[in-house]
């Protein structure tokens, strides 16, 4: 079996998932976020050009966040609707 990472939520980004309104989507965040654990590039991710970091999507919401694989962590960097992720 393949090795666990470690999430690490900053805080900014910790503060952009309680301020989704619906309890259900941000559920759904929460989960996709849990399942980088086990999987740190799932099917659909996108390494965004000019950083290091990836992108998935979770309904019209965007996690963005990095990998180190040499330490087993995942820091989310920031979480918010696709029109305002990238700004």
């Amino acid at each position: 079996m393949p090795p666990r990472y470690r999430i690490e939520i900053k805080r900014s980004a910790a503060k952009e998932i309680r301020g989704i309104p619906r309890k259900k989507d941000r559920q759904r965040v929460v989960a996709r976020i849990e399942g980088l654990a086990d999987d740190p590039r799932p099917p659909g991710c996108v390494k965004l050009s000019g950083r290091g970091a990836y992108r998935i999507r979770q309904g019209v919401f965007r996690i963005v966040y990095t990998v180190t694989d040499d330490k087993l962590v995942i820091e989310v960097v920031k979480v918010g609707h696709r029109r305002d992720v990238y700004r």
